[in-house]
């Protein structure tokens, strides 16, 4: 069985074509792709699967299911599911650390605090989507106000030992308080610092609105996943140490959306009436 899982965020699309796992076996990610998001989720959907097939060299008739997951997930027109990206984050997550409890997902738009139970199903969760702050967006508007890239903002926090206090809890205000550091002299990485402080302190809040706070083990998905200032700071301030994804944390909820297609289709399959039900060979389940 080959199934895809396409993820619609607001600042990037994702897919992840998946061979299902033969007897006894491990699934087999075969391909995966990553673009920034369109205008119209599906002229992003598109295009993400389409490099995917290519990619694994497969055409779309291949794909026997697919399941779309991200805020645009119902824009994807040949998706034949659509799954809310908490639970497909929860369930990627779970795959790879089946011992993990708390999934912490920081997206373009929002942050999200994902508690699971040890088959990965969502038990709870907590969500800040009312501001973009502590968010990838949030990175983006002030790695521009600093004159750095989001690649250098991980490592240049690593070098401060004296965060700048950064109060503003709107993501304009605190541009403001961040040009106002520079005119200040503060160095940049002090304010890197303090801007990754103040993430940590806002997915902090987030795991005390879950029901039974917070429970190892812990990990990170989402692209800001990938910023080490960010994920240190909250390490430290959740006093944890985070469990690393073995695959693309950007690619979790994509990925997530597979497991359920595969796990859609085996339903499909064993629901069929007989003389319709697909001829299954040993190595499919």
């Amino acid at each position: 069985m080959i199934v895809a899982g396409i993820d619609i965020g607001s600042l990037t699309g994702k897919c992840v074509i998946l061979r299902a796992a033969q007897k006894f076996g491990m699934d087999e990610i075969l391909s995966s792709s990553l673009t920034h998001t369109r205008v119209k989720p599906a002229t992003t959907a598109n295009i993400v699967f389409k490099e995917a097939l290519e990619k694994a060299n497969l055409n779309q008739g291949e794909i026997e299911y697919i399941v779309g997951t991200g805020y645009g997930r119902v824009r994807i027109p040949f998706a034949n599911k659509n799954i809310s990206e908490i639970s497909c984050h929860g369930r990627g997550a779970a795959y790879y650390l089946p011992n993990v409890r708390t999934v912490i997902d920081v997206g373009g738009q929002d942050s999200k605090v994902i508690r699971v139970n040890e088959v990965g199903k969502l038990v709870d969760f907590a969500m800040n989507d009312k501001c973009a702050a502590g968010t990838g967006r949030f990175l983006e508007v002030m790695a521009r106000a600093l004159e750095t890239t989001l690649d250098e903002m991980g490592p240049l926090a690593l070098q401060s030992n004296k965060p700048a206090m950064i109060t503003a809890q709107c993501s304009v205000f605190a541009e403001t308080e961040v040009i106002s550091l520079i005119a200040d002299g503060v160095p940049v990485a002090d304010i890197i610092k303090g801007l990754t402080e103040s993430i940590a302190s806002r997915i902090v809040s987030l795991v005390n609105r879950v029901a039974g706070g917070l429970q190892e083990d812990v990990t990170i998905t989402g692209g800001v996943a990938k910023n080490i200032g960010v994920v240190t700071s909250i390490e430290k301030k959740l006093n944890v140490k985070i469990k690393k994804l073995p695959i693309d944390p950007q690619l979790i909820g994509a990925f997530g959306a597979t497991l359920f297609a595969k796990e859609e289709l085996m339903k499909k399959i064993k629901e069929a009436p007989p003389d319709k039900k697909r001829k299954l060979k040993k190595w499919d389940f």
